[in-house]
């Protein structure tokens, strides 16, 4: 009997496991003007025609996975993996400045929400060029879901898919946050003057060091460029089908924010799906027990988040 050496045997069993998937994955670039922009394209085998979707990731330097330097958890490459088990492409991105697209970064004061809504849309053109890409759909997570909806106004695709989706504007949010914490009385009163200027288009130069993190001048003009959108507003301007997803067990996100998003669009469907938290995992209530699972990689995503959005784009393709 022949006896193959080990090598080779490994090399063999991941060449099985690499055709036993029913997609395949490339790295693909566009123009990002300083640098490249990368992302990965998920395209099921085969030659017909397929549905294509967009990931954009949340905020921060969340990368085309889903992961920040806190956080490896894999969520958006689980979710770009299971949509190509059921047939549909997607393209994940390195946001500008984050990952492998770290050289395209601007400097942090010239930075604004439209130039990743712009990369957005220079993301679907790249998508709608390739020969078998039917019909464009966008997946944005948390910030990345405004950023989605953004995009949509500037080029027009089948459907919206938003997930763990802020619905009011995001002064609103930093005050709860900073309200519910628990921040000292002087620095919770100067994080409210610093956000009524922002909210005004103003800069404010004097931030105490607690709040550099949030506040610094550097990325002020990124805050007033974002603080300026209202979610459910902009949403209410499109009139493709949406999706809204949350998860119960969101520590991010609270049911105020779907309700609102839903109420802009009474025609969207919202779907909760049970014990879900904000990285998409299946997760306890308990927030220490909720926040490991940022940094589980191995931790499924949440049964039914990718059949829901399989369904939704599914509906709208058949004959």
């Amino acid at each position: 009997m022949k006896i193959l050496p080990l090598a080779l045997l490994f090399a063999l069993a991941f060449a099985a496991d690499a055709m036993a998937e029913p997609w395949s994955e490339r790295e693909v670039t566009v123009d990002g003007g300083l640098a490249p922009l990368h992302g990965t394209l998920t395209l099921p085998e085969g030659d017909g025609p397929v549905d294509a979707a967009l990931i954009l990731p949340g905020s921060g330097p969340t990368d085309r996975n889903g992961n920040f330097p806190e956080g490896n958890n894999n969520s958006l490459r689980l979710l770009a993996r299971s949509l190509g088990d059921a047939g549909i492409a997607s393209l994940r991105i390195d946001k500008r400045g984050v990952g492998a697209s770290a050289q395209a970064a601007p400097k942090e004061e010239d930075l604004r929400a439209e130039t990743y809504v712009d990369d957005a849309v220079q993301w679907l053109e790249f998508l709608d060029k390739e020969p078998r890409i039917r019909r464009l759909y966008l997946i944005g997570h948390s910030e990345g879901a405004l950023l989605a909806t953004l995009a949509a106004q500037k080029k027009p695709v089948a459907g919206l898919v938003l997930i763990a989706a802020i619905g009011r504007p995001a002064p609103d949010v930093l005050r709860e946050q900073v309200a519910t914490g628990n921040m000292e009385p002087q620095l919770r009163q100067a994080s409210d003057t610093i956000l009524a200027k922002l909210e005004r288009g103003e800069t404010h130069e004097e931030v105490p060091g607690q709040l550099d993190a949030l506040y610094r001048p550097s990325v002020q003009p990124y805050l007033i460029s974002w603080f300026k959108y209202d979610p459910a507003a902009e949403l209410a301007k499109l009139s493709m089908p949406v999706l809204l997803i949350r998860g119960t067990h969101d520590l991010q996100v609270r049911q105020a924010d779907a309700d609102a998003l839903a109420a802009a669009r009474p025609d969207a469907t919202l779907l909760a799906i049970e014990e879900m938290n904000h990285v998409l995992k299946i997760a306890p209530a308990d927030r220490a027990e909720n926040i490991r699972f940022y940094s589980d990689p191995g931790a499924p995503l949440a049964p039914g988040l990718a059949d829901a959005i399989t369904d939704f784009i599914s509906k709208m393709t058949a004959p």
